[in-house]
């Protein structure tokens, strides 16, 4: 991994008000890149605004006018954008939860939210697949909210080589204090996995009653913060991502326990109950 700079946000998505919204995006782009940020990572559904009730009504097509603005924002200003959109299933009544990412060279791929809460299941249908992401300095893949609560997504996502993982969240201000809830789990999934977490919500009130909490947190692979914002409005926070202490740790060169690969040493053997159902 060669050093990154990332640019997170945490914006107020207006139900019904995709124009706006993207033309927020848009000015935080334009930010991110006079920062020479390589991504910047908007939270989930930041395009449509997290609704459940009016999903099938917000859904998008992919590619659409909304992901084809956002190809042209990643081209325009030479970065990889990550983005939320409710995208329309070609298979499915119920949309997917998704993130867009777009590169500047014209490429775009998709990562559809594998893990729904009981109140997403009845209005979105589920991913399944565990995708990792190559941008050339580093490997990185997507983790949206509610699928942060499985260890094991984030293991096999350090196993396929990701060293970043960007986790963009809806979550409500009805939770409670969104720093000390992410810190009792996501510490744990960059140090058991030795990869990089970058995070960021929706704030504010949505339009339909709907208010989120914000927040914005990176993550080193020892599981030390590196940067925060919890200020409670919206805004940007650039992120430089130092590559020395996870390329000894990945590298067979490291001399010290301290620097263990801890997946190395894993005994998937004695794992198979993990995939038994317990009901």
């Amino acid at each position: 991994m060669e050093k990154l700079r990332l640019a997170l946000v945490q914006m107020q998505s207006i139900i019904g008000d995709t124009k706006n919204n993207l033309e927020k995006m848009s000015r935080f782009v334009q930010k991110a890149g006079l920062a020479n940020a390589d991504f910047i990572c908007f939270p989930e559904l930041a395009i449509t605004g997290y609704n459940r009730e009016q999903a099938v009504d917000l859904a998008e097509e992919i590619p659409g006018p909304s992901s084809e603005f956002i190809l042209n924002l990643a081209q325009k200003h030479k970065i990889i954008i990550l983005t939320g959109i409710i995208e329309k299933s070609a298979e499915n009544q119920k949309p997917y939860i998704t993130h867009l990412i777009c590169y500047p060279d014209g490429r775009y791929f998709k990562y559809r939210k594998t893990h729904l809460g009981a109140s997403e299941k009845p209005f979105f249908s589920p991913g399944d697949e565990l995708p990792v992401f190559e941008a050339g300095k580093a490997n990185f893949a997507v983790q949206i909210c509610w699928d942060c609560h499985f260890p094991e997504v984030s293991t096999i996502y350090s196993l396929k080589g990701a060293e970043v993982i960007f986790a963009p969240h809806a979550s409500p201000t009805i939770v409670g204090d969104r720093r000390e809830i992410w810190l009792r789990y996501l510490q744990a999934r960059a140090y058991d996995n030795s990869v990089f977490f970058a995070v960021c919500n929706l704030i504010g009130e949505n339009g339909t009653g709907s208010e989120f909490c914000g927040g914005l947190l990176v993550i080193g692979p020892k599981g030390q913060i590196i940067a925060e914002d919890f200020s409670n409005k919206e805004g940007i926070l650039i992120a430089d991502l130092p590559s020395e202490q996870i390329n000894k740790i990945r590298q067979e060169e490291r001399k010290s326990m301290r620097n263990s690969f801890y997946l190395e040493y894993r005994r998937p053997e004695l794992y198979g109950e993990l995939i038994q159902d317990f009901k």
